[in-house]
């Protein structure tokens, strides 16, 4: 599968059967990656929910990637995982490509430094994500990355490039425009009162 389209990133939610619900609707409308993301969850809940996220994904025909944690999605046989800044074994990204194996999506933030887009390459990352590209609501202190950027790593690296931060239905065409293969989205994908429909417009602006 081509790593373009929408990334579901899933919301830190305690409650199972709730969140299987809210990530199917994405799936439904045709997100082909979710990132199952939840910082608040113990690792058994987390275990749980990421075990639930692939069986849904794997019926959908789409990927999931685990947030922040390689040893997880190796675990479970997740499609890949993404790493921040401090998220990598022994803080290696080299470590992590090679204990996630030449299979599996190694996806990293690279915030708005492309010294580390240029680090993760060399580490053999399969997409570099930048952002946050717009204020976002999910983390209002996050660093912003100009959308300048996308492009800029995109040909310098040869790599897909995501965004992330702040993308709405609105803006996402101009994120596009500037490069980004993918778009991770949170709050304006999961909070919209259809998801499924949300979803599908959002695929529509890749076709």
């Amino acid at each position: 599968m081509k790593l373009a389209g929408l990334c579901a990133v899933t919301l830190d939610d305690p409650l199972l059967p709730r969140l299987s619900a809210l990530v199917k609707a994405a799936l439904d409308g045709g997100a082909p990656f979710v990132q199952y993301r939840n910082k608040a969850a113990s690792r058994p809940l987390r275990r749980a929910q990421a075990a639930e996220m692939l069986r849904i994904c794997r019926a959908a025909g789409a990927r999931l990637i685990i947030n922040d944690d390689v040893w997880l999605a190796v675990e479970i046989g997740a499609d890949g995982a993404h790493l921040g800044r401090d998220d990598a074994p022994g803080g290696s990204l080299a470590a992590a490509r090679d204990a996630l194996g030449p299979q599996r999506i190694l996806g990293v933030s690279c915030y708005n430094e492309l010294a580390r887009g240029e680090e993760a390459a060399a580490a053999g990352a399969d997409y570099l994500a930048f952002g946050s590209v717009f204020p976002s609501r999910t983390k209002p202190a996050a660093v912003r990355a100009p959308l300048e950027l996308l492009g800029e790593a995109r040909q310098r690296f040869g790599l897909p490039v995501a965004a992330i931060g702040g993308i709405t239905l609105d803006n996402a065409p101009q994120v596009i425009a500037a490069g980004a293969d993918m778009i991770a989205v949170v709050s304006d994908l999961f909070d919209a009162m259809d998801i499924k429909t949300r979803a599908q417009a959002y695929q529509q602006l890749f076709s």
